[in-house]
Order: structure tokens, then C-alpha cells, then sequence
């Protein structure tokens, strides 16, 4: 039997961006760079262009602090229709990022799925929320629906005209369940915005680690499921509003990989800059032909999945 994915029939290239960005905390002053880039990416002919999570603010979950809500906006609202007004004019499809107020005392890190025509494709709710030192999510944000009203998975991907994006959010990305179920639900590319970065306190070695720990469990996630994997994240030092740490240094670092793991393009930690790549459509198919993972699933045996700890 070959093991040459590149055997295969007439490709079907999609061309895809992912935006790394260093945010302000002046809202409009974050949107007027994304907008920015977005068109630059745009002009070196993206068809779907990628933003990283909640690119519109500093990322204010360093510290708590109810004023922060304020920074909340309801779906459609200010921002989106700023992005749908973008994805119309250019006639692209947008993953952005919004902290999203859905009601009184609900709040969520929504990505919002922008189609060509300006609509919003869907949401994804983020899922997994965490709450480290820095990292005070479970603070401001609701866990995303386990099901929709329709009956669907959380984890279900969003119908759009360049495909089915199975959008997840950060925290997400440490979690093979949650990538291996946008699969079965037909995702034809995984999508991470991200905001991670390392306290400036650790030791070089310790961020080395750190770092490659989060591109290697991502390669993992494409390779597990013979799916591109597209993750930018910000950068730049952003301080902690309460002064009691010397905040963030977010690594950057945002990558684009193939079905197989293999790196098509990666940012550095430093500068704000565009990853543009081709993606082949059919490359999944043909690696799911002579790598057939899911079909040897042994779906009898994983019922103890389900439970929080096995006993």
C-alpha cells in the first residue's frame, strides 16, 4: 500500500490567513490595525482571514474587575457589523473575536464566523474556560452551550462558502475531545484564535517548554484528525491592570499546519505580521484513505471517556 498522501486527484486550494496582532487598550484604536490588516491580507489574496482571540482589547482577564463588563457587546453589535461590513466590501469570510454580553450576567468569548455576503455563519461559544493565575476567565465568561436549540454539539462546525470551519477558542486547544468531535461533525479545518503568553518571571527553559507544549498538542490535534490547523495568537507585553504581577509577554508564535502536522507557515515572538498559506481541500481525503484513524475507532471501548475520573 502507498504512503504517499501526494498521490491524489486535482486539488482544491483554499487560501487562508491568520493575523497576529499586538492589541491597545483603546478598542477602536485594536480594530483600526485588524481592520488594517485584514485588508492587507485581503490584497495578497486571502479568501478566509483568521483574527486572533478578543483582538479587539488588551486581554483584561489578568485581573478581576466587574468594570470590565463594560467592554461586553451583544451579537450583532458594534463590532461584528464592523467586520461584516469588511468581509462584504472585500468579499472574504472573517473568523473574529468578541466578548460577547448575551444577557444580564451572561457573558461569553465568542468567535463570530463573518460570510462573504456580510451574514453571520454562526458562533462558537468557548467551551473550556480557565482560571489560572492571569488567565481569570471563569470570572467573566459563561461556558459556551454543550447543545444547541437544534439539537447539534457544541462542538459542531460552522457552514461557510470557503467550507466547515470547526472554530474553538484557546483553552480549547489543550483538549483532544473537543477537536476530534468537530471532526466527526465534518470540520474541514481546525481554528484557534488564541491569547497566551508566559509570566515574565519564569525561567527561559520553562518558557521554551511552555511553548513548544502549545504548538505540539496542536500538530497533534491536526495529525489525530487529518486536519489543517490554523491558531494565531497576539503579541506584545501587555501589563496587569491590578499591578500585581509584571504581566503578560504574549509569545506570538502563530502557525498554520497541514493534515500531517507539517508547518506550512509560523510568526515569531515579536512582531505583529500575516501568515498567508494555500491549503489543499482534498489533502484530508487522500491522507484518510492510507491513514484511516477513524475508521479503526473503537467506539465499544470508550464509554469511561464520559466520566470525570475513572474508577
Amino acid at each position: 500500500m502507498s504512503q504517499n498522501p501526494d498521490k491524489r486527484q486535482a486539488s482544491d486550494q483554499l487560501a487562508v490567513a491568520a493575523i497576529q496582532q499586538a492589541c491597545s487598550k483603546d478598542k477602536a484604536a485594536s480594530l483600526a490595525t485588524t481592520e488594517m490588516l485584514v485588508r492587507e491580507a485581503n490584497a495578497g489574496g486571502a479568501q478566509l482571514i483568521i483574527l486572533q482571540e478578543l483582538h479587539a482589547t488588551h486581554y483584561f482577564c489578568q485581573t478581576v474587575d466587574t468594570r470590565t463588563f463594560d467592554l461586553a457587546e451583544p451579537i450583532p453589535g458594534p463590532t461584528s457589523e464592523r467586520l461584516s461590513n469588511l468581509a462584504r466590501e472585500l468579499n472574504i469570510v472573517i473568523v473574529g473575536s468578541i466578548f460577547e454580553r448575551r444577557m444580564n450576567g451572561v457573558y461569553h468569548n465568542t468567535a463570530v464566523v463573518i460570510e462573504s455576503d456580510g451574514s453571520i455563519a454562526g458562533l462558537y461559544r468557548k467551551m473550556h474556560i480557565p482560571d489560572d493565575p492571569g488567565f481569570y476567565e471563569k470570572f467573566y465568561f459563561t461556558p459556551g452551550d454543550a447543545q444547541f436549540n437544534d439539537g447539534r454539539n457544541g462542538f459542531s462546525p460552522i457552514e461557510t462558502s470557503v467550507g466547515k470551519l470547526g472554530v474553538l477558542v484557546c483553552w480549547d486547544q489543550w483538549y483532544p475531545e473537543a477537536a476530534r468531535l468537530m471532526a466527526l461533525a465534518g470540520a474541514e479545518i481546525l481554528i484557534y484564535p488564541t491569547a497566551i503568553g508566559w509570566d515574565t518571571t519564569d525561567d527561559p527553559d520553562e518558557q521554551a517548554r511552555q511553548l513548544d507544549a502549545w504548538v505540539t498538542v496542536q500538530r497533534g490535534h491536526a495529525i489525530a484528525n487529518n486536519l489543517p490547523v490554523v491558531a494565531p495568537n497576539r503579541v506584545g507585553t501587555e501589563p496587569d491592570p491590578s499591578e500585581q504581577s509584571n504581566g503578560i509577554h504574549f509569545w506570538g508564535n502563530s502557525f498554520i499546519c497541514g493534515p500531517q502536522g507539517e508547518i506550512l507557515a509560523r510568526a515569531d515572538d515579536t512582531a505583529e505580521c500575516i501568515l498567508s498559506v494555500s491549503i489543499d481541500r482534498g489533502r484530508s481525503e487522500s491522507i484518510r484513505r492510507i491513514w484511516p484513524y477513524f475508521r479503526d475507532r473503537r467506539i465499544d471501548a470508550y464509554g469511561d471517556i464520559l466520566k470525570r475520573v475513572r474508577d
